[in-house]
């Protein structure tokens, strides 16, 4: 299924499937797409699927829509293409859901024709071996000037190339390749078959047919030819395939008029992993008058295209590999962290029950109000990792409503007054006056400040003279902050990145390590953000940004950019 990909901006990494005829984008919450971005309008594009193609239709946004870094008013997309809007860049993919489905459905179109005993005949008229794609690739000028023409001209292989990066879907790849060799070699069918990674079996990935009307047929091709060209580690281009014996056996080749063939494998880094065949039709009536269409040329070209599709091929599989690595890692390091966690509030909560027991056994109220504090502690450990993870795993829609962002600041600080008592830490508030109300989840903003704050807390717990101070201020125009210092310990330069990062706790078992990914989190939801500033033995500043007006308050407000940009009203 057609799908955006999120590979620049506050909503980095997020998928968006295709699934209506128009998709709208924007940091509204009413379009399809909602992106946290300030800089992109509340109603800002939309991508419609017009006529089996999809494009991209810039909505009078007040900064422009750019594909590939060229401004549009509207525009196509094609796999590959950089969408930018704002800050935020998305790549278009029209990757398929069932890859094996559609394998499954090109196998019952191609019919491989196998006669083992009969040895390759004279029809073979050149033979290239699967090594010479990297040649011709390292030294252009030594070729023809028919393929270099073609290899400067036509740019088939950059744009192969340009394909590796940015398409990830192994059936999208081979497509886009088959297209273009069909722009350079005059071959009226075309397929590529890919050896299955487990069980060595050739899969058809590609179908082409020059001629539309063609594609009802059945693909028939020779299984002899495609062997060949594995097990001998050659291409080669074959003339009057008609009366080849190879074919004998299939008599749809007779009816279909293959004259020419041309099958090279499709050689990676270290082994091929697939082959790539040409042919050209031609009715028996006109075979007295056929010219060929094929050169060794075209052999030399085709050899040197399947040679950069493997690579890009190889170079898929890699990736997926590695993304596939990546998740088994990042869930192994989740459980791991987990069952830390899980492990300590259970030893808290058998502790606290031991004494417990004890207090109720020998009838002791202070060993019975010890064990009850210890458990009910523990049962609240437990309590903030669950809610933790749920809002860190979880798409969240803020409820935005008008805030007073210095009711929250002094709301959280009553709240840690009495902690910060207990321990000897200086809690000092500071607000500024007449700050703007602010469009914003309050219950959000107050556990997110409620995360920093008590982190604060606790980096100063062992320091001389600790000291937290937390305030407001108003930022440049259109945001205000949030100020958060301590004089803690200080993080070093190097883990400042890491702070954010799931389970990424300095404080053992006290932390569940998702407070400050949660804090972010939230912060980003509305568009804003957490910066940090720290030096080692000094201490911390954590500034909360938040815009004044949220790229979430739908319908509440239209902002002087998006008003600026809006067309005039069509006279009556």
């Amino acid at each position: 299924m057609p799908r955006l990909l999120v590979i620049k901006g506050a909503d980095e990494g997020k998928q968006f499937d295709l699934t209506g005829a128009v998709v709208s984008l924007g940091r509204d919450a009413s379009n399809d797409i909602r992106l946290h971005d300030t800089e992109v309008s509340r109603r800002h594009a939309e991508v419609r699927h017009l006529g089996g193609a999809y494009q991209v239709f810039d909505l009078h946004s007040a900064n422009g829509t750019f594909v590939n870094n060229a401004k549009v008013a509207h525009a196509d997309l094609n796999a590959g293409d950089h969408l930018a809007i704002g800050q935020t860049v998305l790549l278009f993919s029209t990757g398929r859901d069932d890859a094996t489905t559609h394998t499954s459905d090109l196998a019952e179109r191609i019919n491989l024709i196998t006669r083992a005993d009969v040895e390759l005949s004279s029809a073979i008229i050149k033979t290239i071996g699967e090594a010479e794609g990297s040649r011709l690739l390292l030294q252009p000028e030594k070729n023809s000037p028919w393929l270099q023409g073609a290899l400067a001209n036509l740019t088939v292989l950059y744009e192969a190339g340009q394909a590796t990066s940015h398409i990830l879907d192994i059936d999208e790849l081979v497509e886009r390749i088959l297209e273009l060799i069909f722009r350079s070699i005059d071959a009226d069918r075309g397929c590529i078959l890919l050896l299955h990674p487990e069980t060595g079996a050739l899969e058809p990935k590609a179908l082409r047919w020059r001629k539309p009307e063609d594609k009802q047929e059945k693909f028939a091709l020779s299984r002899t030819i495609v062997d060949h060209a594995l097990k001998e580690r050659i291409g080669f281009l074959a003339s009057d395939a008609a009366r080849d014996e190879r074919f004998s056996s299939g008599q749809s080749i007779l009816q279909l008029g293959i004259r020419e063939v041309i099958c090279v494998p499709m050689k990676g880094r270290h082994e091929s992993i697939g082959v790539l065949y040409l042919d050209t039709l031609t009715p028996r009536r006109e075979a007295v008058e056929h010219t060929a269409k094929f050169t060794e040329d075209h052999l030399a070209l085709a050899i040197a295209i399947a040679h950069q599709a493997a690579l890009a091929i190889e170079e898929t599989h890699y990736h997926h590999a590695m993304l596939q690595a990546e998740r088994l890692a990042a869930i192994g390091q989740t459980i791991a962290a987990l069952s830390h966690h899980i492990k300590n509030i259970l030893q808290g909560l058998r502790s606290g029950s031991e004494i417990l027991k004890m207090g109720l056994k020998e009838k002791k109220e202070q060993l019975i109000e010890q064990g009850w504090r210890l458990a009910e502690k523990n049962q609240g450990k437990i309590y903030d990792l669950v809610m933790d993870m749920l809002s860190y795993s979880k798409e969240r829609v803020p409820a935005v409503e008008a805030t007073n962002l210095n009711e929250i600041v002094q709301d959280v600080y009553e709240l840690l007054a009495p902690r910060a008592k207990e321990m000897n830490v200086k809690l000092e508030m500071n607000l500024t006056e007449n700050l703007p109300i602010i469009q914003a989840d309050p219950e959000g903003i107050h556990r997110a400040l409620l995360n920093i704050v008590g982190n604060a807390l606790d980096a100063v717990e062992d320091r001389p003279d600790p000291q937290v101070t937390v305030g407001t201020r108003l930022g440049e125009a259109g945001w205000v902050r949030i100020v958060v210092l301590d004089n803690g310990p200080g993080i070093a330069k190097e883990r400042v990145g890491e702070i954010f990062k799931p389970f990424s706790s300095s404080k053992g078992s006290r932390g569940t390590g998702l407070g400050l990914p949660v804090s972010r989190k939230i912060l980003r939801e509305h568009g804003g953000d957490i910066d940090v500033q720290s030096q080692v033995n000094v201490g911390s500043k954590f500034v909360l940004k938040l815009p004044v007006q949220s790229a979430l308050s739908a319908e509440m407000s239209v902002t002087l950019a998006d008003l600026k940009a809006m067309p005039p009203p069509e006279p009556d």
